[in-house]
């Protein structure tokens, strides 16, 4: 019997290396908690919005214009080196301006067109004749024979603002009428298109334009034709840089086209361009900003009462400072025919001042 203990003892002994080490130490005495002071205590969380403004509705805006859009096909002949023919064909769009058939479009979409057909949103197609073009706006008025036209109302793009929706509707790729949506990115914007040709006045969208989508609406939230999609950059790596001419520019342009078939504007009689250190260096200029004039027109108020010549210097018209041709171009088309206006110029190292009577720019 103590045998068996002293055995049972020894495995016990044996094994106690086997019991956890467990510290026996008392705990620390916690901390008490930061004294706070709330800074309202009435305060309340605030109620759930339930008036919360709502989405536009954009299916019903493209509702209401989109029976006012046209797809424009035209058909160009064109000839190769060797003097022969042959038929490129166009797409385009266009809206509808009056119940008569007047309809608005681009003008780089039907230049040079040897037949026009316009396709309204029924599928019913009609051939078309064209009213007026204007190359310097890129704007153009064709005209169908048709009865019950619905037509599209335009809008004030003076009210348009920065980042308000906006609706893109036209002949997309040429596959027939469709919608884009997105905002107003920018507006007043200038952009040079071609030689001679800067548009002005533009809305920057990023509503996706395509191919086929030129002469179409940009359309406010109201359903008001409010420009006319006109360009679009496309370049690698620039994505929703839309431009549509604004309705403000549209609006007189249109009534001149549709009334006399061209656009009357202020002419002066030369031909500029903006002062760069090319030209600063090659004509030793005395001023590094303004218009350099190329060429004066024959018996134009700039030759036979401004006494203006090739290498002076335009920089300031009616005391309004003028940096480049763009300006310029603003400048005078801002004023009226028959109005006299103040130029400010430099020729050699000589600033001078002269006057010329804006006249009626010559029809096309």
């Amino acid at each position: 019997m103590t045998l068996s203990l002293i055995i049972i003892l020894s495995l016990l002994l044996g094994n106690s290396c086997l019991l956890p080490n467990i510290d026996i130490s008392p705990s620390p005495t916690p901390s008490p908690p930061p004294i706070t002071t709330p800074t309202s205590p009435d305060w309340t969380p605030p109620s759930v919005e339930s008036n919360a403004p709502v989405l536009p509705d954009i299916a019903a805006v493209v509702a209401k214009v989109k029976p006012s859009v046209v797809a424009i096909n035209t058909e160009i002949i064109t000839r190769d080196i060797f003097g022969r023919t042959s038929k490129d064909k166009g797409a385009g769009s266009g809206w509808i301006i009056d119940e008569d058939g007047h309809i608005a479009t681009n003008n780089h979409v039907v230049e040079g067109a040897e037949s026009i057909t316009v396709t309204l949103v029924d599928g019913s197609t009609f051939p078309a004749s064209i009213v007026g073009t204007d190359f310097l706006a890129d704007l153009a008025v064709v005209k169908i024979n048709a009865e019950n036209l619905v037509k599209a109302d335009l809008g004030d793009s003076s009210e348009l603002r920065v980042g308000d929706w906006v609706v893109a509707i036209g002949n997309s790729l040429g596959l027939g009428i469709s919608a884009t949506k997105g905002i107003a990115s920018s507006l007043g914007v200038s952009i040079p298109v071609s030689p001679g040709q800067t548009l002005h006045d533009l809305i920057q969208t990023d509503a996706a334009i395509n191919p086929g989508n030129s002469g179409g609406p940009l359309v406010n939230m109201q359903g008001q034709v409010i420009g006319i999609t006109s360009v679009k950059i496309a370049t690698t790596g620039v994505e929703g840089m839309g431009y549509a001419i604004s309705s403000n520019t549209v609006g007189p342009i249109i009534e001149q086209l549709i009334t006399r078939g061209y656009v009357r504007r202020p002419f002066l009689g030369i031909h500029f361009s903006s002062v760069n250190q090319q030209l600063v260096g090659k004509y030793d200029l005395a001023v590094n900003e303004g218009v350099f004039i190329v060429e004066v027109t024959p018996d134009s108020p700039a030759d036979k009462e401004a006494g203006l010549k090739a290498g002076d210097v335009i920089v300031g018209l009616n005391d309004e400072e003028i940096f480049t041709s763009d300006a310029l171009v603003q400048a005078i088309r801002s004023y009226q025919i028959g109005q006299r206006v103040k130029i400010t110029f430099w020729r050699g190292n000589t600033e001078n001042t002269t006057y010329a009577t804006l006249t009626e720019s010559q029809p096309p």
